[in-house]
C-alpha cells in the first residue's frame, strides 16, 4: 500500500519531468507520470503540459475511474496508467517516456516483441539477478482508443517473467515500478539497452 501523500506525489513528478525532459525523453508536450496515493487516488500529469516545466499545480488527482477529483482534466492516457495500477496491486508509479530511440526500435521491429539477451543492464530490472538471461520487451500496435490498447498489452504482460514495461509502435515506452525511484530505474535501464541495440546495429 502506497503511503505518499499527494504533496510528495507532486514534487515526484514534477522532478521526474524535469530529468526525462533533460534527456531528451519528452518532447514537446509528450509523456504522462502517475503516482498511486496513500488514500487511494492517483495524482497524475495534467494534459497537454511540458513535462520539462511541470509545477505543482500541473499534477492533479483522479479517482480509481479516472474521475477528475479536482475539476482539472487529466492526461488522455491517464486510463493506460489506472489498468496497470488495477493489474499489479504493488505497482505505485507509473512513466511514459517518448524517445527517438524507443520509437525508432518500435517501428523498425515487426512482431509483437523485442528480445534483449546478455545486457548488464538487465540487472536493474525487478528480480534479474544476472546479465545471463533474455527478456522481452512487448510491442503493441498505436490507437487513439485506450480501451483498444490495454486489451492489446494485457496478455503480454501476463506470461510468466514478463518485465514492466512495454513499447507503443511510433508512440513511446511504459514502464512502472513499485515506488518512482524503481519506476525510473525500469525506463532508464530499457532506454539504455534501446539505444544500446540500435548502437550495436550501426557497427555491422
Amino acid at each position: 500500500m502506497s503511503t505518499l501523500s499527494f504533496s510528495q506525489a507532486q514534487d515526484a513528478i514534477v522532478a521526474v519531468g524535469r530529468w526525462l525532459d533533460g534527456k531528451g525523453w519528452a518532447p514537446a508536450t509528450s509523456g504522462n507520470y502517475s503516482a498511486r496515493l496513500d488514500d487511494g487516488s492517483i495524482a497524475v500529469t495534467v494534459s497537454g503540459r511540458h513535462k520539462g516545466r511541470l509545477t505543482r499545480d500541473d499534477v492533479m488527482r483522479v479517482n480509481a475511474e479516472g474521475v477528475s477529483l479536482d475539476g482539472k482534466k487529466p492526461s488522455a492516457e491517464t486510463a493506460l496508467h489506472l489498468a496497470l495500477y488495477r493489474l499489479f496491486p504493488a505497482c505505485g508509479a507509473v512513466l511514459h517516456s517518448h524517445s527517438a530511440t524507443a520509437v525508432g526500435l518500435s517501428r523498425a521491429t515487426p512482431g509483437a516483441g523485442y528480445t534483449f539477451t546478455g545486457h548488464e543492464m538487465l540487472k536493474a530490472l525487478p528480480g534479474i539477478a544476472t546479465h545471463e538471461t533474455s527478456v522481452v520487451l512487448p510491442i503493441v500496435p498505436n490507437s487513439q482508443d485506450m480501451a483498444e490498447l490495454d486489451a492489446a498489452i494485457t496478455p503480454h504482460l501476463l506470461v510468466p517473467g514478463a518485465i514492466p514495461a512495454y513499447l507503443i509502435r511510433s508512440h513511446g515506452l511504459y514502464g512502472w515500478g513499485q515506488d518512482m525511484a524503481e519506476a525510473e530505474r525500469v525506463i532508464e535501464a530499457v532506454e539504455w539497452m534501446i539505444a544500446a541495440e540500435l548502437a550495436e546495429r550501426s557497427f555491422r
